[in-house]
Formats: C-alpha cells, sequence, structure tokens
C-alpha cells in the first residue's frame, strides 16, 4: 500500500465511521438554498476529515462541500465530499459514500471512495490504476448502446433545465438496455470505472461530486468528456463517463 493509499484509507474509514454512526438516528436536517439538505452526518465528518488533513499537511489548499474553500501554499488540493447521496442517508437509504480527490499543482495525484455501508473500497492513482477492495478493475466491454446499463442523475434541478435533461434520460432510455438514477455521482463514477455501469452522464455537478471519480474511470480504462465530447475538469460542472467503447453514442444521443 502506497502513502497516499494509506492515508486516503485512514481518512475515508475515520468520516465513514461517523457516517454510520449516526445512519440509524434520527437526523438533524438542514434545506440549502437550490442544494438539497445537510445532516449533522455531514458537518461532523467534513469535520473529521479537515482536522486530520491539516494535522498532517498544514499548508494544504481544501475544498469542500460545506466549508468551502481553505487556500494553502504547498501546491496539494484536497476535494472532498463528506457525505455524497445526503438524501438518501437522511431516509436510510444506502446509497452513499465518502470522496476524497487528491491534486497537486491542479493534476489529479490519487482519489478514494468509501461506501461504508457496503464497505467498499474505490482507489486509483495516477498511472497506477484503479482498484476494489485490492483487487484491480477495469471498465466494462460493452460496445453496443441497446447492450448498456447507464447511470444518470439531475442534481436539484427545476424548470427548463430539469425538461431538457429529462429528455435526455428519454432518449437514453429508449436506446440502452437500462437507466438508474439512484442519487450519487461519485458512487456512479465508481460503478463505470468496475464495469457494474457502462456509462454515466450528469450536469451542474461540483468538484466534490467528481474529483475522486474522474480518477477511478481513467486509470480504470474509461473515458470522461464533456457533453460535447470535449476534454472536460472537475470545475466544468458536466460530465459523460464511459467505458471509452460506449463514448460515440452517448454522445451522439445526448446532442441530438
Amino acid at each position: 500500500m502506497t502513502a497516499h493509499h494509506q492515508f486516503l484509507t485512514s481518512l475515508a474509514e475515520g468520516a465513514g465511521d461517523i457516517l454510520m454512526k449516526y445512519f440509524y438516528k434520527t437526523h438533524r436536517i438542514e434545506r440549502k438554498p437550490n442544494a438539497g439538505i445537510v445532516t449533522e452526518a455531514d458537518k461532523a465528518a467534513e469535520n473529521y476529515l479537515i482536522k486530520k488533513i491539516f494535522r498532517k499537511y498544514p499548508n494544504s489548499s481544501i475544498i469542500t462541500e460545506e466549508s468551502g474553500e481553505y487556500e494553502g501554499r504547498d501546491g496539494l488540493t484536497w476535494v472532498l465530499d463528506p457525505l455524497d447521496g445526503t438524501t438518501n442517508y437522511a431516509h436510510g437509504f444506502p446509497w452513499f459514500c465518502v470522496s476524497i480527490g487528491l491534486y497537486e499543482n491542479d493534476k489529479p495525484v490519487a482519489g478514494m471512495i468509501w461506501a461504508p455501508f457496503w464497505k467498499e473500497q474505490f482507489f486509483a492513482e495516477l498511472g497506477k490504476g484503479a482498484k476494489l477492495n485490492g483487487k484491480r478493475i477495469q471498465v466494462s466491454k460493452t460496445a453496443r448502446l441497446q447492450d448498456a446499463l447507464l447511470g444518470t442523475g439531475f442534481y436539484y434541478m427545476k424548470g427548463s433545465d430539469l425538461k431538457r435533461e429529462m429528455g435526455i434520460f428519454t432518449k437514453m432510455n429508449e436506446s440502452a438496455l437500462g437507466v438508474r438514477r439512484p442519487g450519487s455521482a461519485a458512487l456512479d463514477l465508481a460503478y463505470v470505472a468496475c464495469g457494474r455501469y457502462d456509462g454515466f452522464w450528469e450536469k451542474k455537478l461540483s468538484s466534490w461530486d467528481v474529483a475522486a471519480g474522474f480518477l477511478l474511470v481513467t486509470e480504470a480504462g474509461g473515458k470522461i468528456s464533456g457533453y460535447d465530447g470535449k476534454p472536460t475538469t472537475i470545475f466544468d460542472g458536466q460530465v459523460i463517463a464511459s467505458n471509452t467503447k460506449l463514448h460515440p453514442s452517448l454522445v451522439r444521443v445526448i446532442r441530438r
């Protein structure tokens, strides 16, 4: 286990322990304007992650969902989602995870997605491949859209934005074998990486939703792009992720 893998494991599992401690309790829920809800578990897990990172890397930058940004000066940036899938979590639906992406000078270094309920750890390190619970993973080999299982999400969209995305959903549902929308973009990307999904698309995502997942998909042999099929970053707010073979078909349906 590399140093990055070891530290990210301790981070993610520590935050996951906090989430599981609160999971079966009644939650204190706050609503965020146009961005869903936050629970006491989100905040507790985030505080744990920030303190643990600053204890080891005091000059790092951190981007995190609830607290915003901490600007450092050592070139390292930690992009954190302490609880991706909060609405699921608050309702006892166990599709949620901790997502941690590590970047150095704006380039991805490592990423981890930890699903504590299922005890599944997805980890990738640049140039070293992707793993699920220590075993190497790869994207699927599905070559035809009609045989594909896809994932998507709508990220609290309303009005015309939701109408456009529902139009894409309809086209994909007509073209693919099946489409799922369970409610955690980070886990959706992890599922593309390990071949459970053949592809995934979503708009209006934040950096912390995808920082770990982008690296997982590419290190597992998959492809990441924007809706136009061109390269995208974790800050661009949209993604198509695929096993590479299906990418042209996904872009074509979305742009049609």
